[in-house]
């Protein structure tokens, strides 16, 4: 049997539920989750225009240019998709060394130990510093 790789029909399917597909990112070179994000059409589109990760944010309800505060962009390496074409995986290279807007590495700084939630993760930036009230 032989399997269709005709990329150019394949497209993340946005007509499910609110136009968004979950995107987990993760670093390319060690294979670490760093965050899980959305993206809508638009945002896909121009993730793949510039080769960077452009988010759609659900609380501020538009484009979420990944960095564009912090500057701790996620350049594109390589894009996957699921077999129901509804969710992606993105493996970048982190700049700036944080996924996390509280300043960690990767979202998932938090492991449950016991019956709690304990910070494993170490810190690369204080927040505070970075991202300041306007």
């Amino acid at each position: 049997m032989s399997e269709n790789n005709n990329a150019a029909k394949t497209r993340p399917n946005f007509n499910k539920g609110d136009g968004l597909v979950p995107c987990i990112a993760q670093d390319y070179k060690t294979g670490q989750v760093l965050m899980l994000a959305y993206m809508n059409e638009e945002s896909y589109n121009e993730t793949l225009r510039l080769g960077y990760a452009v988010y759609y944010s659900r609380s501020r309800q538009k484009l979420w240019r990944k960095g564009e505060e912090s500057g701790n962009v996620q350049k594109i390496h390589e894009i996957y998709i699921d077999c129901d074409l509804d969710t992606l995986l993105i493996k970048v290279d982190q700049v700036g060394g944080s996924a996390c807007h509280e300043g960690y590495p990767s979202c998932f700084f938090r492991k449950l130990e016991g019956d709690d939630y304990v910070v494993v993760g170490e810190r690369v930036f204080d927040p505070n510093d970075v991202y300041k009230k306007k």
